[in-house]
C-alpha cells in the first residue's frame, strides 16, 4: 500500500488530502469524510480512518481530505456547504488521475451530511452514511443509492431519527449492538460491515 499527502486547490481553500492506493488493481476511488471540524473532527479520526481501512481491503483508492481549517487546509468552517464543493474539487482532481473511476462515497456524522450533498453534485456509485447527523442537519432525500451505519447506542444522534429518515427515504439501515457514537470498541465490528457494503 502507498499513501501520499497532498495539497489540492479548491475554489476558496487548499485542501490537505491523504490518498491511499491498495497497492492492485483499482475497484474504485473511495471519497471519505470525517467528523465536524469545530469539534476536532480531521481526516485522523478513527470512524474516518477505519472507513479507509474497509475501503483498501476491497479495492478502493482511499481518499480522505482534511475540511477546510483542519491541518494543512486553509479556508474557514462554512456549515457543510464549502465543504462540499471542496469534496467535489478534490474528487474531480483525482478522477482525471485514475481514469474516472467510479466513485464511492462514505461520510462519519457531520462528514455524512457534507457527502449527502456532494452525491448530488457528482456521479457516484454509492453513498455509506455512518452515524449521520439526520438530528442536526436537513438531509433530505439521497440522490444515489445509500446505505446507513448507525450505533444502536448512538449517544449524539437517536437511533429513532435515523430510523425514521431511512423508512422515509427506503434507505437500508445497519446497526452495530453495543456501539455508541463514536464506535468506541466497536471499530472492528464496523469496518467488516463496511467492507460489505462494499462488495462489488
Amino acid at each position: 500500500m502507498k499513501a501520499h499527502r497532498l495539497q489540492i486547490a479548491c475554489p476558496g481553500a487548499s485542501v490537505e488530502t491523504v490518498v491511499e492506493d491498495p497497492g492492485r488493481e483499482l475497484a474504485g476511488l473511495a471519497l471519505i469524510a470525517h467528523p465536524h471540524p469545530l469539534h476536532g473532527g480531521s481526516l485522523d479520526n478513527k470512524v474516518a480512518y477505519t472507513l479507509a481501512r474497509a475501503a483498501l481491503a476491497r479495492g478502493y483508492l482511499a481518499v480522505r481530505p482534511n475540511f477546510r481549517g483542519v491541518g494543512a487546509s486553509t479556508g474557514a468552517y462554512d456549515y457543510g456547504i464549502g465543504e462540499a464543493r471542496d469534496l467535489v474539487a478534490v474528487a474531480e482532481h483525482l478522477a482525471a488521475q485514475f481514469g474516472y473511476l467510479p466513485w464511492t462515497l462514505l461520510g462519519f456524522s457531520f462528514g455524512a451530511y457534507v457527502q449527502h450533498r456532494v452525491a448530488r453534485e457528482i456521479e457516484a456509485r454509492r453513498l455509506v452514511m455512518v452515524g449521520p447527523a439526520v438530528s442536526m442537519y436537513d438531509f433530505g432525500a439521497p440522490a444515489v443509492p445509500t446505505a446507513i451505519v448507525h450505533g444502536e447506542e448512538d449517544e449524539l444522534i437517536p437511533l429513532a431519527a435515523v430510523r425514521a429518515y431511512a423508512e422515509a427515504h427506503a434507505v437500508p439501515l445497519h446497526t452495530i449492538p453495543g456501539a455508541g457514537h463514536f464506535f468506541h470498541g466497536k471499530l472492528v465490528p464496523l469496518r467488516t460491515l463496511v467492507e460489505g457494503l462494499l462488495e462489488p
